[in-house]
Formats: structure tokens, sequence, C-alpha cells
């Protein structure tokens, strides 16, 4: 591949650059299961409940759209419709919200974001507040923030990444995107020629993805030298 100098740099933030989103999942499952006696273990009932989420969103774009809150709410209700189970989903998914606002960070992310030297974009499948509220908590500053409530876009849609360009005043060909989903971040941008950085992590709870990304690192620590290999 031929070098070329970046413009800009779109970064996901839960999972990417926070950490313990599988952690927080598998919690709240693992509660849910027990609370409610559920034949299945929290694991794949935690695979489950993602793929019917990932269905939802999916299907709660652009005039349809839904918040993340409420595809949260709407695919835990039809997953325990499946068990022939009715509960309230609201108290189940509460201690996965307050992961959301406050969520921890994975050990490498604050230096390696502080080593990227090119304007970056924060984009997110997230709802506003609680991403700010996330932001705010870890002292984080990106020069645009575009999250999905915002464009009422979720990621792999188009739409999200071509409002990003268009607030980074940056053509596709010229933007490398961040991620550690195959279908949400690579599936995504690939879709509209911006360069993919797989960010390869062992702690998904699932991937529906099958997209082969540009570059495929370990963890934040290696971001800035593959940035910084097609600089000049």
């Amino acid at each position: 591949m031929a070098k070329r100098h970046f413009d800009a740099v779109f970064i996901d933030f839960f999972g990417t650059v926070a950490a313990g989103d599988r952690a927080a999942v598998e919690a709240t499952c693992r509660r849910i299961v027990d609370l409610l006696n559920l034949p299945i273990d929290a694991r794949a009932f935690a695979i489950h409940w993602g793929e019917v989420f990932f269905a939802t969103i999916e299907g709660s774009n652009h005039k349809g759209f839904r918040t993340l809150y409420e595809c949260e709410l709407i695919s835990l209700a039809a997953t325990l419709k499946e068990y022939d189970v009715e509960a309230d989903p609201a108290p189940l998914v509460a201690p996965l919200e307050r992961y959301w606002r406050c969520p921890g960070l994975h050990p490498e992310a604050e230096e390696a974001l502080r080593r990227i030297d090119l304007p970056t974009c924060c984009v997110s499948n997230a709802d506003r507040r609680p991403l700010e509220q996330a932001l705010e908590h870890h002292g984080f500053h990106f020069d645009e923030v575009i999250c999905s409530e915002d464009v009422r876009s979720y990621k792999p849609d188009p739409l999200i990444f071509e409002k990003a360009l268009e607030r980074m005043g940056a053509p596709a060909d010229r933007v490398a995107h961040v991620g550690d989903s195959l279908h949400s971040d690579v599936g995504g941008a690939s879709k509209l020629g911006i360069t993919t950085i797989w960010v390869c992590r062992d702690d998904r709870v699932h991937d529906i993805g099958k997209s082969k990304p540009d570059y495929m690192i370990r963890s934040l620590a290696e971001l800035p030298a593959v940035l910084n290999s097609h600089a000049g």
C-alpha cells in the first residue's frame, strides 16, 4: 500500500478507548439470568441479546431512529420474550447505563491519544449525554465528537461517517478510522474508502462482522506508529 498522509483521525470510544464493556455486559447478563432464572448461561445470553441488539440498531437509522437506550430496552424485551419472560427491561439495564457514563480506560489509551498529532474526531454509537459524561469524567478533548444520537445514524450506516467527514473538512481517502468492531467500525468506514485500523482486542463479547481492515493492531499503543508511517 502506498504511503500517504492522513489529514484526520476518527476514533471509536467504547471498547476502543474505554475499557470494561465486556465485563459490564456480562455482569449485567449474569444478573438478568440469575434474577429471572433463565435456562442459559450469562455469556451465551450476552451473545444472543447482542445479536438482537445489533439487528434493532440497524433498523433504527434515519426516520426510524431510536436512541441507544431505547434499542437496549427493545432488544432486551424481545430477547426475554423468547424465553417466555415478560419483565420491565429498564431496571435490568441500569447497571449497564451506569457503566456508559463512567467507564474505565484501556491502560495505554491516554498516552496513545496524546501522541496523535492530527485532528481527531470521536465517532461513537452512543447517546449524547452518556458519552459527554464519559469524556468529561476522563478529561478527554477531541476536536469534534459525533455520536449516533446527533445524526440519527449508527455505525456501520454510512451517514455517521459522512457527517464526521463533513465536520472535519477532510476527504475520505485522507482519513483513518480506528475502532474495535469489525462490524460497526471497519464495515462502516470501509464503505466510504476511509482507511480502517482495527484494534483487535481479546475482550470483545461478540463481533458479528466479517470485514477486513486495512491494518490490525493489538492496542492503541501501536496506533501512533501506524499513523506516523504515513506522514509526509
